[in-house]
């Protein structure tokens, strides 16, 4: 299958809006928007394929900066990375190429309608890049509510909240603080496998695996989205990652990519076939297993949202 490099730029006016540019009509998926960039030719780095396509196609001088994301995606027929930077540039971009140009605000970015490739560099600049799985609590409630507060305190903005093995009454107690908790450090919180507990508290939900092929689950989750809740989900392979992006998931979790104290004996998949497995579907997806937050440039080098972890948030 044809393999094919992109690099793209993340431009910001001085209102700290995003520049986007349109596809042109006679090219693959016109009318969509994406950052703007282009193709490194044979011989090129991808530093300099930037600044030259960013001149041809905007006329500007441009200077590449960190990475933001590198996004490997199959579409029909080739696959694709996306290889995006921060830049800084002068001049005024122009659409050299009859391309109409858009600056976007932010928080409106996941408006426009993308190719594949480009909506997980949306989440990227807009969503946490750390997914905070709890630990089941032990025998003391108020220890494990601090060092919830604690990891929140951290900047942690996005928590899975998961106990296995509690006693179902003391849970729902205990998820109600805790989601309490999450609220005033304003992060978003989502809730383990109870679809009916996570509408009572008013939270997103996290699908366990077996629970994504589970067809009498979808009226509920249509319930939690009406209401403006993410709906995240754990996969292990293909099919479960096509399965959660037919059901409209906001994010998913996959691995392990490495081995965990959690499950002895049994290796990781690897980055490898994270990216070989990240690039079937376009949702954000956080990288598990084995992962701290010195492992998020690596995470996004594979295409990935972030980390998520137990151990590595919760006792860093």
């Amino acid at each position: 299958m044809k393999q094919i490099h992109v690099v793209a730029g993340v431009l910001r006016d001085a209102r700290g809006h995003i520049l986007l540019a349109s596809r042109t009509e006679g090219r693959d998926l016109a009318g969509l928007w994406e950052f703007p960039g282009g193709k490194v030719e044979a011989g090129e780095s991808p530093d300099v394929a930037l600044v030259r396509e960013l001149r041809e196609e905007l006329g500007i001088r441009a200077k590449v900066g960190e990475s933001v994301i590198r996004v490997p995606q199959q579409y029909p027929g080739k696959r694709l990375v996306l290889d995006v930077r921060h830049v800084e540039f002068e001049g005024e971009p122009e659409g050299l190429d009859g391309q109409a140009l858009a600056w976007a605000p932010l928080g409106g970015l996941a408006g426009y309608p993308m190719p594949p490739a480009d909506v997980p560099v949306v989440a990227a600049l807009t969503q946490p890049d750390r997914y905070l799985v709890t630990p089941a609590p032990a025998d003391d409630d108020e220890a494990w509510l601090a060092s919830l507060v604690a990891v929140l305190g951290r900047g942690v903005q996005r928590v899975q909240l998961r106990a296995p093995g509690a006693d179902a009454r003391r849970w729902v107690v205990l998820a109600g603080r805790a989601v309490g908790a999450c609220r005033r450090a304003g992060a978003e919180v989502l809730l383990n496998g109870d679809i009916a507990l996570a509408g009572q508290l008013g939270v997103g939900v996290h699908l366990r695996s077996a629970q994504l092929h589970d067809a009498a689950l979808v009226p509920s989750l249509e319930a939690l989205r009406a209401a403006g809740h993410a709906i995240a989900a754990s996969c292990h392979d293909a099919g479960d990652l096509r399965r959660a992006e037919l059901l409209g998931c906001t994010f998913l979790v996959l691995g392990p990519v490495q081995a965990t104290a959690s499950h002895p004996g049994q290796s990781g998949i690897g980055w490898k076939a994270f990216a070989a497995l990240r690039e079937q579907v376009s949702l954000p997806i956080y990288a598990i297993g084995g992962m701290t937050s010195s492992e998020i440039a690596d995470a996004r080098g594979h295409g990935a949202q972030g980390i998520a972890a137990i151990r590595g948030l919760w006792n860093p």
